[in-house]
């Protein structure tokens, strides 16, 4: 249990977690904006967006949450929310977070950097969206 009373997650070592994930973690990163759509083919340039961020690695869905409203009143200010469970140690921490929005015009929306003093790694705020889409995030873990 930590501090807070919640069950500890299951610590792994930096080697572990190298080989098994490469540092790499897609987690509740799709979220969509309208029921039922679907994610079609992605542009050249969110495919571009996306091998940058995962440089050959590939992505699983475990640690990272995702919360933004299925419908939007405003494309213009989309209220969003991403969390990384990570205790934010110097042996396991959340390095980079990105967010990238496919069917925008400029796919990639940020990129947090964090260190292993960051406390948490948590990030809300509002994105523009250019379409009804589906939202990614990755998180680099170390």
């Amino acid at each position: 249990m930590n501090a807070r009373g919640a069950p500890r997650a299951s610590r792994l070592s930096r080697r572990g977690l190298l080989a098994g994930a490469l540092g790499v973690l897609a987690g509740s990163a799709r979220a969509q904006l309208t029921e039922g759509a679907a994610p079609g083919p992605f542009s050249p340039l969110a495919q571009r967006a996306i091998a940058q961020v995962l440089q050959g690695r590939s992505a699983h869905s475990a640690r990272v949450h995702l919360e933004i409203p299925r419908l939007a009143e405003n494309g213009l200010a989309v209220p969003l929310t991403v969390r990384v469970d990570s205790p934010m140690s110097a042996a396991d921490h959340v390095r980079t977070l990105h967010l990238i929005a496919p069917a925008n015009p400029l796919p990639q929306l940020a990129r947090l950097h964090f260190g292993s003093r960051s406390g948490e790694a948590y990030l809300s705020t509002r994105i523009r969206l250019a379409d009804s889409q589906h939202v990614l995030a990755f998180a680099e873990v170390t």
